[in-house]
């Protein structure tokens, strides 16, 4: 079950797009600002809204360790701040000075991508903070695009319903007419869904248009030039044009938003519906699944973003599939590391775990030792935080590769609990989610549903140490 946690008002005019980081939720509009909230109580930060657009704002994202804000508009500029504290670090100007319609950061953070209404793109390289590359659609506006997820390829859909995959030269690789009357939006799943010939990995690929139609399209990415783009299927229930489309974190589901005022979820393997959402009163502009968390931001021409929360008490077969990600941790490869360093906001790490080899088993057993002899990473504080995500992947191995007593698990992650505290229905919580529950003005117990006579959380000691003294039987 899908619920609305909240809704965001400050825009006072079309909110066109939104994005998640881990922490964080950035919304632009129509009124020239970008604002950008916290996720733990959906406050505005101090330093929002951002300011400096002199027109219409399109498009925002995060670079994958949430450092970097990127926002572009029809002034012909697309700009990066500091998610810090909200200073303007470059404003890069289009070539030509066309209105800029989307931006995207490249997945370890070397480059930036933006797509004009003309048809150019640019490639901007975040070091230099200055043009890379540059290229141009053969026909129509740029208005969508997104990276694989090693970061070596990227597919723009244009206006005349064409999407086009090049790589990170700026060749162009691949054209395919997806849309009859033009791709409104694309997107590429961050996880692979099977193996093709001479090993090559495929992903998913989403594209709406104004066909009303949202279509799944199969594609490889080889080492050496050329690729593969397979359509798969077409996804119907929208009775307008389709503007959003996105994919959550494990690839599992597929979020879209029309013309026709609803949103609406897709199981991705099965093309079933799993929820429609018609709360906003004008066209859905906007959607974005959180990187790591079951929170989806949906923005409107009515001017508001809501926030919806997935029941944790509900799986689905999301994360039925999450769970053998998690298994499957020793079989990784390097580039799954890297793709799980980007994920927790390590991405600096990337070029130092690619030199030293190291694949999903070899990262399970990294210690504090190895980080500073082998690896070596000389900052105890940056050898702590790497070390920190570590045990926190093996005890989500854990918990799903063993048996786990279910008193043990908590209630709302179905993970095995850290640090339990007891509410006030007489259940345990893991501290940190249940604390989430109550912030995101909940006042009711997750088990019972009833209302909580008292936000009162109290350590269980008890429980702590069963689980401590059960992870060191799994360890002998």
């Amino acid at each position: 079950m899908a619920t609305l946690v909240h809704t965001l008002a400050d825009h006072r005019d079309d909110v066109n797009y939104c994005a998640f980081s881990s922490s964080c939720l950035a919304t632009c509009s129509l009124d020239k600002t970008v604002r950008v909230y916290s996720l733990d109580n959906f406050t505005e930060l101090p330093y929002s809204p951002l300011r400096g657009h002199t027109y219409a704002v399109h498009c925002c994202c995060f670079s994958p360790p949430g450092h970097l804000l990127a926002s572009c508009s029809t002034d012909g500029t697309t700009r990066v701040w500091h998610t810090g504290d909200g200073r303007v670090l470059a404003v890069l100007e289009q070539p030509g000075g066309s209105p800029v319609r989307v931006c995207r950061f490249s997945p370890h953070s070397t480059s930036l991508l933006s797509g004009a209404a003309d048809g150019s793109i640019v490639l901007w390289n975040l070091q230099s903070l200055r043009l890379y590359r540059s290229g141009n659609v053969k026909d129509g506006s740029l208005v969508a695009c997104a990276f694989s997820p090693d970061g070596n390829f990227f597919v723009t859909g244009s206006s005349c319903g064409d999407l086009t995959i090049w790589d990170d030269k700026m060749r162009c690789l691949y054209n395919e007419k997806a849309h009859d009357l033009g791709v409104t939006c694309c997107d590429i799943s961050s996880q692979p869904i099977s193996d093709g010939a001479h090993g090559f990995r495929y992903f998913h690929v989403a594209s709406c248009g104004q066909d009303n139609q949202i279509k799944l399209w199969l594609i490889s990415f080889p080492d050496s030039l050329g690729v593969e783009l397979k359509y798969k299927c077409t996804l119907n229930g929208h009775s307008a044009p389709v503007l959003a489309c996105a994919f959550s974190h494990d690839g599992q589901m597929l979020v879209s938003g029309s013309v026709d005022k609803c949103v609406i979820i897709f199981e991705t393997t099965t093309g079933n519906t799993l929820h429609t959402l018609s709360q906003h009163t004008r066209y859905v502009t906007t959607c974005a699944f959180a990187p790591h968390s079951s929170l989806l931001a949906t923005g409107s021409m009515d001017k508001t973003v809501n926030i919806w929360q997935f029941d944790a008490k509900e799986p689905c077969a999301a994360n039925t599939v999450e769970n053998e990600w998690k298994v499957a941790v020793e079989t990784w490869s390097e580039d799954d590391v890297s793709a799980w360093l980007c994920a927790q906001g390590l991405a600096d790490f990337v070029g130092l775990f690619k030199r030293n080899n190291i694949d999903g088993k070899e990262l399970l057993h990294l210690t504090k030792e190895s980080l500073a002899n082998e690896l070596k990473i000389e900052s105890l504080g940056l050898r702590s935080k790497v070390l920190q995500k570590i045990e926190e992947l093996r005890l989500k191995v854990l918990s799903v590769s063993v048996t786990v007593p279910d008193e043990f698990l908590c209630p709302i992650t179905r993970e095995l609990m850290k640090d339990p505290v007891i509410a006030a229905d007489g259940y345990s919580y893991e501290k940190e989610a249940i604390e989430k529950w109550i912030n995101n003005k909940r006042r009711t117990s997750p088990m019972t549903n009833l209302p909580l006579p008292t936000l009162v959380l109290t350590p269980n000691r008890t429980l702590k140490m069963a689980i401590g003294r059960w992870l060191e039987t799994q360890q002998q």
